[in-house]
């Protein structure tokens, strides 16, 4: 049966533009559920009454069923955290898992209503009986099960300590507003659904304790258990919090109650209780009335979107004073859930509008009640810190700098990008960032008075209600007679950079003539501070700057002028933002000498050191003194050379190198870099390498910028001098030689399937050789991985046989020669003892210690490598090849071995069983046998950290 209100629809197109009319059409949810402690599932009755408010007539409703995001490796989560390094789904157990058994769907007659799932498995597609034609209703009554999750995935679900958080839960149904709107769960706290007018009917243990971000009208006990009747008015969802111990705390201020558990050990609960009265005032000052009886603020919502930086810190060496810190963090968390609550933009295309207004609200919190609060906090008035850079800056100029560390790395996105398409990095923080500080940039442009009146307007009017993107700038456009629309055509639509300097300046007697210069094109204003002894004497804006203007100012004693002084514009480079007015040299930058790497300080050229020490069998512990130029954000020009002294050989040793890189575009072809480095260090006693390697690279990745998928084609000319101790004997091989190498690599690194192979060509005097590698890896569900690299190697030519090493450029079954010193060995000349047992794997990639004839290729070289987990780091592998010498018939090569894979690529364990030897681990001397890598790269362990994120 269909329902009509005419006469409803009458009094609510009367009352559309008041609040009452808002709340007129809604849909309504009755929900019984039922909390099983032991199974950890929900078993849900559902009568839903869904009212088409559109102008089409609906066959099929959509409802999103969040829960059932969970339940196989091929749902939009799984491929998600896949994207993001994390396996844990992937091979989580049913029993860890959670999914939704859909035991019936009906009508309103009771009549069973046909239903299926979309590609990603957490949207349910329901097709009606009969059409749903605009302003009528139907009645649906479902009736399912949902098995929660382990919360080790997500913060979803249940935990061990048996607790419980309980969000997007149930079926809640689609947005449709012409088209409909269907979003599956990828972890991204963006559900977009209709508002509902609900109630929870919930059961749940006896010994738990349950907070809600709806009102909970009431609770029963009986044996054993508990029911609360909850109740939400125009929400979207109902989220639940279950926990053994009840820790949360009802504040009731003015502007609203709040339910909080939100923790500080060392602010006492009175304390805490001004502090949120302070945030609450000020969220009502700038917001306006909160419309729902009760705001939830947990410490999981804060967990899920933390204040990022120092503040991660251990708590005993937490740089921020208690009272900043927990309102920093109660402010976070009451904005983000405000705005999810009440402010109805579609969360996965529009939410940069809700980041951009936390943000600047959290700003503007930091300006009014800490203006002298520094991003270091404590540790910035420490000796030996207070002297960085990065100790001087205040708290809010971590905003452009986080925003901008993206930035300089060419994987910044425009601020309207759908948030699914957004690195991690951009969707947690700099996107964020970049928004709030957007709407601090239109501030100190029209007014901040014109965007916090926006702002409230904005809120006021389209609280409760579906709101765009445009209703917000039309608003804001309203309040100022400049022009604001660069801002949404440039600023939030676009990764165009803004990047001004200051050309020159003509002093006269009473005014000064400075020509501004567009260095990246992007027209929008900026500001022009004039200052003497650090303090503004003088602050202008000038606007529709497409590539040069020459603007005059009065002279009021400035003695430089400085281009975004404030910080409120996110500048591409600030290096030359001033221009001093005390003649030539007091315009040249002075040299600054700084202890470790600090933030970028634009009116000096900083050179930073710090002690490094390097080892090898050769030349020992070498110390020495790392110089370089590089800031905590990535610069065109970087130099880094590295000056140690051997105390073993008493000599200087060292390496280096200057690095020009340049970005050409966003994808495709998307980096070239220039480089020239060296090094120099010993390969034997008394014995000296030195290599200069001129180089240039090219890299494109796809228009995706999730994906881990990268190209590079590179060229660089080798150049080796080697100088040898004279009571060693004569080299065996021209001393001084070099190499041309061209390589084109794909590189598509996935945790499930990884993907990686290149083709190399080497070119020298007395050789040409083509070289082609590929390594395959493959994550099973059942945490099973297989491993398989295969290598083949030609020579084209090769006149290297009448060399009395014949064997140094040929091509090496299990140890490189590494004539182009690429490898990082320990012993690289050892032929016995344990520095001879260190593996590289590379070219054969054997482990076995086979006979002297089978080690080299001058000809041709053709293996294959397998591994396989047994248990946790516990692997078998195997290994076979082809070896072809000049002159002499190919021979076929095996070993086989376990493989102790503690960490991968930094230490592991190579223990041979059988190969072409026979049983190696029968033979004498087996210690002998067993193979290692280990590996100190701080590069490298960095990258484990940074994939998640860039």
């Amino acid at each position: 049966m269909k329902l009509k209100f005419p006469i409803l629809k009458f009094l609510c197109a009367l009352l559309l533009f008041s609040g009452i009319g808002r709340l007129c059409a809604q849909h309504e949810n009755i929900l019984t559920a039922t909390l099983d402690g032991k199974t950890k599932e929900i078993t849900i009755q559902q009568e839903f009454l869904y009212k088409n408010t559109s102008d089409s007539t609906l066959d099929v409703l959509y409802f999103n069923d969040w829960a059932n995001a969970y339940a196989n490796k091929n749902t939009g989560l799984a491929k998600r955290f896949a994207e993001e390094f994390k396996k844990s789904l992937h091979l989580a157990k049913k029993s860890e898992r959670g999914y939704t058994t859909i035991t019936s769907v009906v009508d309103d007659a009771y009549r069973g209503l046909p239903w299926e799932r979309t590609k990603e498995e957490d949207i349910l597609k329901i097709k009606l009986n009969a059409p749903l034609p605009p302003g009528e209703s139907t009645k649906l009554f479902l009736t399912y099960t949902v098995q929660l999750p382990e919360n080790k995935f997500t913060p979803y679900g249940y935990g061990k300590n048996n607790t419980y958080y309980l969000k997007d839960w149930y079926l809640t149904p689609a947005v449709f507003d012409g088209v409909w709107h269907l979003y599956s769960n990828k972890n991204l706290e963006d559900l977009y659904t209709e508002t509902t007018n609900t109630t929870v009917n919930f059961t749940y243990p006896d010994s738990l304790y349950l907070a809600s971000n709806f009102r909970v009208l009431g609770n029963t006990h009986f044996p054993n258990g508990q029911m609360a009747q909850l109740r939400g008015i125009h929400q979207k969802n109902g989220e639940l919090i279950l926990t053994p111990t009840n820790r949360f705390t009802t504040h009731v201020t003015e502007e609203m109650t709040i339910i909080t558990d939100l923790e500080a050990s060392k602010y006492s609960e009175l304390s805490q209780g001004l502090s949120i009265n302070r945030v609450a005032e000020f969220i009502d000052g700038h917001l306006g009335k909160y419309p729902h009886e009760q705001l939830l603020v947990s410490e999981i919502d804060y967990d899920k979107n933390k204040l990022y930086g120092i503040n991660q810190l251990p708590s005993f060496i937490r740089p921020y004073e208690e009272q900043f810190q927990f309102e920093m963090k109660f402010l976070k968390t009451a904005l983000i859930n405000i705005l999810e609550e009440t402010l109805f933009l579609d969360p996965r295309k529009d939410q940069w509008l809700s980041d951009a207004i936390a943000n600047y609200l959290m700003i503007a919190y930091v300006e009014e009640y800490y203006p002298d609060q520094k991003l270091l906090g404590k540790l910035s008035k420490i000796w030996g810190i207070r002297s960085f850079n990065l100790a001087k800056m205040d708290f809010n100029e971590q905003y452009p700098f986080l925003y901008m560390l993206m930035a300089r790395k060419n994987i910044d996105q425009p601020l309207n990008t759908p948030n699914d398409s957004l690195t991690k990095f951009n969707q947690k923080i700099a996107n964020r960032y970049k928004a709030g500080l957007g709407l601090s940039y239109v501030a100190s442009y029209i007014g901040k008075e014109k965007v916090d009146n926006s702002i409230k307007t904005f809120y006021q009017y389209y609280q409760l209600n579906r709101a765009k993107i445009l209703d917000f700038e039309s608003i804001l456009k309203r309040s100022t007679d400049r022009d604001v629309n660069w801002f949404f055509r440039d600023y939030v639509s676009t990764d165009w950079k803004i990047d001004f300097k200051i050309k020159k300046v003509e002093k006269t007697e009473d005014s000064l003539r400075v020509t501004l210069k567009n260095k990246a094109g992007t027209n929008v204003p900026i500001s022009l501070f004039g200052l003497r002894n650090d303090s503004v004497v003088s602050k202008y804006w000038f606007s529709d700057i497409d590539e040069e203007k020459t603007v005059t100012i009065p002279k009021k004693d400035e003695e430089r002028l400085v281009l975004n002084y404030d910080q409120k514009i996110p500048e591409f480079n600030q290096r030359d933002n001033w221009k001093s007015l005390g003649g030539f040299l007091s315009s040249n930058k002075k040299l600054r000498f700084t202890f470790f790497q600090d933030s970028e300080n634009p009116y000096y050229n900083q050179v930073f050191y710090v002690p490094v020490a390097n080892f090898n069998l050769y030349d020992g512990w070498t110390p020495g003194m790392r110089l370089y130029n590089k800031t905590f954000l990535e610069k065109p020009f970087v130099y880094d050379v590295s000056p140690s002294y051997s105390f073993r050989e008493k000599a200087f040793v060292g390496s280096g190198g200057f690095t020009y890189r340049k970005y050409l575009s966003k994808s495709g072809l998307y980096v070239a870099n220039y480089h020239i480095g060296g090094s120099t260090y010993h390969f034997q006693e008394n014995s000296r390498y030195t290599t200069i390697t001129p180089s240039l690279s090219f890299g494109w990745r796809p228009e995706n910028l999730i994906s881990n998928k990268r190209n590079f084609l590179s060229f660089r000319y080798v150049n080796v001098l080697r100088d040898k101790d004279e009571n060693l004997g004569d080299f065996q091989t021209p001393p001084d030689y070099s190499v041309l190498n061209a390589r084109y690599t794909s590189r598509n690194p996935g945790i499930i399937n990884y993907l990686s192979w290149f083709g190399d060509i080497q070119h020298a005097n007395d050789f040409t050789k083509l070289a082609f590698e590929l390594e395959y890896r493959k994550l099973f569900e059942n945490n099973r991985q297989f491993n398989l690299r295969f290598f083949a190697g030609k020579f084209l030519r090769n006149k290297t046989t009448d060399y009395a090493d014949p064997n140094y450029f040929s091509f090496a079954l299990d140890r490189p020669t590494d004539y182009l010193f690429d490898y990082g060995y320990l012993g690289r000349s050892e032929d016995s003892g344990i520095y001879s047992q260190q593996i590289i794997i590379a070219e054969g990639g054997f482990k076995s210690f086979l006979p002297e004839r089978y080690r080299f290729s001058n000809d041709l070289l053709a293996t294959v490598n397998t591994s396989v987990n047994l248990w946790r780091w516990i692997e078998v592998y195997g290994d076979a090849g082809f070896v072809k010498n000049k002159g002499v018939s190919g021979k076929f090569v095996y070993d086989s071995g376990v493989r102790l894979n503690l960490l991968t690529d930094y230490f592991e364990l190579y223990f041979p069983v059988y190969s072409n030897n026979g049983w190696e681990v029968s033979q004498p001397n087996y210690g002998e046998k067993i193979r290692f890598i280990i590996t100190v790269s701080p590069k490298t362990l960095i990258g484990l950290f940074t994939r998640q994120w860039f």
